[in-house]
């Protein structure tokens, strides 16, 4: 079990003083009172950046032996869940079973609150075996309060099965989770209301675990996306954009070779750079598990 700094009560349902008088600021006065506010969410982050890399171990673990990694939260930290899963394959070309979400309440609460649902210690546990949980994948579970039921049962759950598991929290307190992240953004704006600063401080923290794990997978070259899936316009040009810049070639040129590389960025460049097939340009690539800048050296 691994304990956060201290405990307490709920740091998210506290008053804060400095936003008691929100309601007699004029308009520009209230978003400077958020702005200063959210000014909190970059430090309290960084304070946390070991757990931060030790959270990005974990899921490095899993992504290695092929499994899964499984968000799981309830309300906002639920939906925040829904959209960072939901981002990683269209970026960095990963299969949607890879990364996967389970909210409290299912696929309606996605778009309408269904506040009861976060108290079901039974619920995520359930979705967690309907999707075959195993002992190599990890949960991440993503509770601002750090006790919300179906956060809390779905890490004990990883545990009796020996999987791995993170808890993102924004309040001090005990977690059987292997690593617990605590973002102390302090009292909220509105009473309660983390969707601003912890919701705000989480999706930075997701950002972080999958941007960094990704990486690590050679999903990037340097700072481009190499594994982008170009299924509209936008990334369609984006990816010929990536293939002119890393092969030296113009964009017409850079068309061409990702038409015949059937829309693949990587095999694109190594079709290029390489002198090579398609078919020799896949192969190498599969030599070097998917990392553009081995199989270029």
């Amino acid at each position: 079990m691994q304990t956060s700094r201290s405990t307490g009560h709920h740091l998210t349902e506290k008053i804060n003083p400095r936003t008691t008088n929100i309601d007699e600021l004029s308009t520009t006065e209230i978003v400077d009172l958020i702005t200063n506010e959210d000014s909190e969410v970059i430090n309290a982050v960084s304070k946390e950046k070991e757990n931060i890399s030790n959270a990005i171990i974990l899921v490095l673990e899993s992504l290695k032996n092929n499994a899964k990694i499984f968000f799981v939260g309830a309300g906002t930290s639920g939906r925040l869940g829904i959209l960072e899963a939901a981002e990683c394959p269209p970026t960095f070309g990963t299969d949607p079973e890879m990364i996967q979400a389970i909210i409290a309440g299912g696929k309606e609460a996605v778009y309408n609150s269904i506040e009861g649902a976060e108290d079901s210690d039974v619920d995520s546990v359930v979705a967690l075996k309907e999707k075959g949980l195993s002992k190599n994948d990890i949960v991440i579970g993503i509770a601002a309060s750090s006790s919300t039921p179906f956060v809390i049962s779905a890490i004990k759950y990883a545990k009796s099965i020996s999987c791995n598991s993170v808890l993102i929290t924004c309040t001090p307190a005990e977690s059987e989770a292997d690593v617990v992240i605590t973002l102390l953004v302090g009292p909220e704006v509105i009473v309660g209301s983390t969707r601003l600063k912890s919701a705000t401080a989480t999706k930075m923290v997701l950002n972080m675990i999958t941007t960094a794990s990704m990486i690590k997978m050679g999903k990037t070259f340097g700072n481009l996306m190499v594994d982008v899936q170009p299924k509209s316009s936008k990334l369609r040009d984006r990816s010929i954009r990536i293939v002119s810049e890393i092969s030296g070639v113009d964009k017409q040129e850079a068309e061409t070779l990702l038409q015949k590389a059937t829309w693949n960025v990587k095999t694109a460049i190594v079709m290029k750079l390489k002198d090579l097939s398609v078919k020799d340009s896949e192969k190498l690539l599969n030599t070097k598990n998917g990392f553009l800048k081995k199989a270029l050296s």
